[in-house]
């Protein structure tokens, strides 16, 4: 029922992850294991965990992940058969030794709720100031807008590998093939969960490894990435925003707004759409301190 996907390229930690693979109490799960044409081969090291976990194991000849993490994420997701979950497990990041077992024991609650995304407690392992963070835990259901307004507000963390979700749900939205993927897991997560809760299991947890080889340090590509978030926020406007409570829409509309100063994209028509936004989901007053914010900010652009 369960695939596991590796896209695997880097070896640092690698044994780590398989390691905690071959821990869990439950193995009811097969695993995908893609080599993106690494410099650094598993398959000595894939030799020692044999029989211990059900995998497979594909090297690709050419290199995709340094052009595109997302079609390198779909070309490793079609290698899986006919398992009706899916996970994309980084090649650093573990699972707690109980969270193929906590799935299991939570799939009549999920198929309840009707849960199309399933997600873990993590915990961050900072190998750089070689320091491990305090439990990041959620509401057991909760509505994805809800959960994306925790996130951009730092009330919470999310990583791709804490999440399991249906094959029918990435079959229908995919993930958009944003650089770097930056937010293509936030924006899945939106579309994927259609009208039903995100189910949380906080009784395991995923340990996200932090690394000076992750992109999302924070040191790593600032204006593509920011140019990024300015789209992708864009496009949360534009098709989810009337889904937010008020309090949410105000938040957003203004972390918009600072994303579009950054990356110089003032136009009318940002400024109309804003107004407008501000105008009907919030009040008159609060519309015309947006006008006033840009004709500020345009005047010291000047």
């Amino acid at each position: 029922m369960l695939a596991i996907v590796i896209p695997y390229y880097k070896f640092t930690f690698f044994e780590a992850t398989l390691q905690s693979l071959a821990n869990q109490t439950d193995k009811r799960f097969k695993v995908y294991i893609s080599n993106d044409a690494s410099p650094e081969g598993p398959e000595l090291l894939l030799e020692k965990y044999e029989g211990q976990f059900d995998f497979v194991y594909h090297r690709f000849e050419h290199n995709l992940g340094s052009i595109s993490l997302v079609q390198q994420w779909n070309r490793c997701i079609d290698f899986i058969h006919d398992e009706e979950w899916l996970m994309i497990l980084g090649d650093d990041d573990e699972l707690g030794e109980h969270c193929i077992a906590d799935f299991y024991g939570n799939l009549a609650p999920i198929i309840t709720a009707k849960s199309n995304v399933v997600r873990y407690a993590t915990r961050i392992n900072d190998v750089v100031q070689l320091k491990q963070s305090d439990l990041y835990t959620h509401p057991q259901l909760e509505k994805a807008t809800d959960f994306f307004f925790r996130r951009i507000s730092n009330q919470t963390r999310s990583s791709l590998s804490e999440y399991i979700f249906t094959r029918a749900s990435f079959e229908k939205y995919g993930f958009v093939d944003y650089d770097l993927a930056w937010h293509s897991d936030d924006r899945a997560w939106l579309e994927f969960s259609e009208n039903s809760p995100i189910y949380t299991i906080n009784t395991s947890s995923v340990s996200f490894r932090l690394s000076g080889e992750n992109i999302s340090r924070g040191d790593y590509k600032i204006k593509e990435k920011q140019l990024v978030s300015f789209t992708f926020f864009k496009f949360v406007i534009s098709n989810h925003f009337h889904k937010f409570r008020n309090n949410q829409q105000l938040y957003l509309l203004r972390y918009y707004e600072q994303l579009v100063y950054t990356n110089k994209k003032v136009t009318f028509s940002f400024w109309f759409t804003n107004f407008w936004l501000f105008l009907r989901s919030l009040n008159f007053m609060e519309s015309i301190k947006f006008t006033r914010r840009l004709l500020i900010h345009l005047k010291k652009d000047e």
